[in-house]
């Protein structure tokens, strides 16, 4: 059997970032407390201020998945569990198999520029991208990791109406420290002077970043306002024969976010669905 090592180890490390390997667990795609479907308002109150207890415990509270074991593999295949426990990304293995695949087509074209990603939980994803480059032998691009690393900012409803009555900013488990991205970077092996770390809200940071080109851009701002902060901070910067990945298109915000921008910019490259959640388009 000819094994290529190359792919063997980017297939492995797709199913160590997604938490794949502890997919039979029953709490594999367990949901955390805050989001599970309360039947009153008294439940609610219940839920946040034990959530709140336990947090100050360092002790969490996930809800069994009621999943089958086959059930639980195609919901990570495709991205739409919570991996919370083992997974250091929520992005999936097919929206990762993209990823591999276009961030090869752009080294194989010679498309210039850096790798991006806005929105990064755990830091997954970005590893995975850096793992790519790695083992293709690029030398010469950075990856830029830009997120608040606090959470999602409170929806502007007044600038972005498309986000009013958004509650992103309200679940905590979405705000990951930028030293335990380091950290996880690290234990990957993967840490290194090619990986930039961008600390804010992107309104304050992502027109400043100095890259003077990109290749990928990978979206995942969840909301219309990070989405088209980002788009209109980033896009310009892209090279033709490069690719926007946007993580959240089923999210209709976000979906909205770039339609819009892509209508005042005469953008007509079309839009690839990856899965039920993530979708692209290939800059021409």
């Amino acid at each position: 059997m000819n094994i290529d090592p190359k792919n063997l180890y980017l297939d492995l490390l797709k199913q160590v970032l997604t938490g794949y390997l502890y997919i039979d667990s029953p709490y594999a795609n367990g949901i955390p407390l805050e989001l599970v479907a309360k039947k009153s308002w008294l439940k609610s109150l219940r839920n946040r201020i034990l959530v709140k207890f336990l947090r100050r415990s360092r002790m969490l509270v996930i809800k069994h998945d009621h999943y089958s074991a086959k059930e639980r593999r195609e919901r990570r295949k495709l991205g739409v569990d919570l991996p919370f426990l083992h997974a250091d990304t929520m992005v999936g293995l097919k929206r990762l198999d993209t990823l591999q695949t276009l961030i090869e087509d752009v080294l194989a074209n010679g498309v210039a520029g850096d790798l991006i990603e806005t929105g990064v939980w755990r830091g997954g994803a970005s590893i995975f991208m850096r793992a790519v480059l790695m083992v293709n032998g690029d030398s010469d691009r950075k990856i830029w990791i830009c997120d608040s690393f606090e959470g999602l900012p409170p929806p502007k409803s007044g600038r972005f109406p498309a986000d009013a009555g958004d509650l992103h900013h309200t679940y905590d488990f979405l705000a990951v420290s930028q030293e335990e991205v380091v950290r996880n970077f690290d234990k990957y092996g993967l840490l290194d002077d090619r990986v930039e770390f961008v600390k804010g809200f992107f309104e304050d940071t992502l027109m400043t970043i100095p890259a003077k080109e990109f290749a990928v851009l990978r979206l995942d701002g969840d909301m219309y306002g990070s989405t088209m902060v980002a788009l209109e901070a980033l896009y310009p910067k892209l090279s033709a024969g490069g690719y926007v990945i946007i993580d959240d298109f089923c999210l209709s915000p976000s979906r909205q976010a770039v339609q819009d921008f892509r209508e005042a910019n005469g953008i007509e490259d079309a839009i690839v669905n990856i899965d039920s959640s993530g979708a692209f388009w290939h800059k021409s």
